[in-house]
């Protein structure tokens, strides 16, 4: 009975893991095509009414046309020329736009090979007892306070900027990409954090 018991948890628990990122994946896979989706609607309608084709066969083609742009765009920007003129349009008109700058970075932190926007990773005690928050280090101030960024997953750029004294907060030696990857995946592999955490609280 015993032998049962522990064969079910286990067979139990080995589908659970399996199942799981197949789930996250499946549901951060539909948020980006409800998003993509909204965005290409304008496009899907033109097609609709200019091919008289179906709404799937209009929205697929539509698709295909954003990527094809998001390549040609890739493809501009490797030259000298293209380089140049993205370069002064950022300057130029971009950058004086609020908030363009911390989305850029933002996106090239967690997509890109950038890897300045975090300093580091950090547990904080945000509400003066034993619970934890997995944070990330933005800023560092001259009296030792820290600027931190506290991401609500699974989506790691939403989240609160918070201001905290010295004491509250404890730098763990992970990788940001590491971290992140916790924060998507709902707190999964937290286990090395903790781990870290320990090390460096001793």
């Amino acid at each position: 009975m015993h032998n049962l018991k522990t064969f079910l948890r286990t067979t139990l628990f080995g589908g659970f893991l399996i199942v799981l990122p197949i789930v996250i994946l499946l549901m951060v896979l539909n948020w980006m095509l409800e998003a993509m989706t909204g965005y290409i609607r304008p496009i899907t309608i033109l097609l609709i009414e200019a091919t008289r084709t179906n709404e799937f066969v209009a929205s697929f083609f539509a698709f295909v046309l954003i990527i094809l742009i998001f390549f040609l765009v890739g493809l501009f920007v490797k030259t000298e020329l293209g380089k140049f003129s993205i370069e002064l349009f950022e300057k130029k008109f971009l950058s004086k736009i609020f908030g363009y700058k911390i989305i850029k970075e933002t996106v090239l932190q967690i997509f890109g090979e950038e890897k300045n926007l975090f300093k580091a990773v950090a547990l904080v005690k945000l509400f003066g007892n034993e619970t934890l928050m997995t944070a990330f280090v933005t800023d560092e101030h001259p009296d030792g306070s820290y600027t931190v960024f506290i991401p609500s997953g699974p989506a790691p750029t939403a989240g609160f900027v918070y201001h905290v004294k010295r004491e509250q907060i404890t730098i763990v030696d992970i990788p940001v990409d590491q971290a992140l990857r916790t924060i998507l995946s709902l707190g999964g592999g937290s286990k090395k954090i903790i781990e870290k955490y320990k090390l460096a609280s001793q």
